[in-house]
């Protein structure tokens, strides 16, 4: 059974999946792939928990992807050698939203150097066919080229290895944005091992070297909590608040830093908090209260992707704190003050 299958409930879904596994013709998907997107609207509304409907989203996206995977590998003369289609950032942690962009990769078995390369030519067209189909049925092409067509991310594990070695021991500021997404990587289809052994390596890098964990850190703090001195919510001068950026996102760099610290091996971000966090200080406590705060974000992030929907496209309007309701509007004010604790966290293991 794959991984993603625990997050899927049981019941009025069971059809969409069974014409997405039968699912023979190419020009077909992005017809199904709007049926299960509104599946996964009304299921939102339901009530789900934040981490709930993106692990529920994740894995039926998970699903369409590999099926497409499949279809557009029968179309190509890919050699014979072991591979694995990547995926990361927000997919890599199973956390995608309504909104959400490409972030995938390729990596494959090669001897050398000149075997690498040949065969690079090989996969790529494959690679690129399937980033268009992807984008065909609703997740737009990477504005940053972070995608298995790019020959920067389609690598043996050889390059790959020397990839990751070099961010870590040279720690540049590119390197330190790579980190918040290539280091949330997951076998979607293929040979996981190859997956598997990436992650083996990242993390026996990351233990090793508290100098990468402390600039990581360091860069982590960035992130402002929109919180006043007063520990009062501070909306922008329109009274916008960027739930991803000032929200969801300092919880996921930092789950992110205490797992590379610690060697965990989770990508989910609540895993990592879980699995973690005590070994990082925080009491249970703590860590639950995190894992909630970070759950109710998402949970208002998709709230708000539902009301600036319109039919099949979600075009984000901005969260406005101000139309929260009050139980809301209390609940996001205390899982802001939980994103400062970690920060603080964060602070006091690292002397920042």
């Amino acid at each position: 059974m794959d991984e993603s299958d625990a997050f899927l409930p049981a019941g009025e879904q069971d059809r969409l999946l069974a014409e997405l596994a039968g699912l023979e013709a190419l020009d077909a998907a992005p017809e199904l792939a709007a049926r299960l997107r509104h599946f996964l609207f009304a299921m939102a509304g339901r009530g789900l928990d934040g981490q709930a409907m993106t692990r529920l989203v994740s894995a039926c996206n998970d699903r369409l992807s590999q099926r497409l995977i499949i279809l557009v590998s029968r179309k190509h003369r890919l050699p014979s050698v072991d591979w694995c289609w990547l995926a990361m950032g927000s997919e890599g942690r199973y956390e995608q939203t309504f909104v959400t962009d490409q972030d995938n990769g390729l990596v494959f078995n090669a001897s050398d150097g000149r075997e690498a390369d040949a065969l690079r030519e090989l996969f790529l067209p494959f690679a690129r066919e399937v980033n268009q189909r992807l984008a065909d049925c609703g997740f737009a092409l990477c504005s940053g080229q972070i995608m298995a067509g790019n020959p920067d991310w389609c690598l043996s594990f050889d390059e790959w290895r020397e990839r990751f070695i070099d961010w870590v021991r040279r720690p540049e500021p590119t390197a330190l944005l790579n980190a918040t997404i290539f280091f949330d990587l997951r076998p979607l289809f293929g040979q996981q091992s190859l997956a598997e052994r990436l992650r083996t390596l990242i993390l026996a890098l990351t233990t090793d070297t508290p100098v990468f964990q402390h600039l990581l850190a360091a860069n982590a703090l960035q992130a402002g909590v929109p919180l006043n001195f007063r520990g009062v919510l501070a909306a922008d001068e329109e009274g916008g608040l960027d739930l991803k950026k000032s929200g969801s996102r300092i919880f996921v760099d930092a789950a992110r830093i205490l797992a590379l610290a610690t060697g965990v091996a989770a990508v989910n971000t609540g895993e990592r908090l879980r699995l973690a966090g005590r070994e990082a200080g925080m009491t249970p406590g703590e860590i639950a209260a995190a894992e909630a705060a970070f759950s109710h974000v998402l949970r208002l992030r998709l709230a708000q992707q539902l009301r600036d929907r319109s039919g099949d496209e979600v075009i984000s309007q901005g969260f406005k704190p101000s139309a929260l309701h009050e139980v809301d509007s209390a609940i996001l004010l205390e899982s802001l003050r939980q994103a400062r604790r970690l920060q603080q966290r964060l602070k006091l293991n690292y002397a920042l």
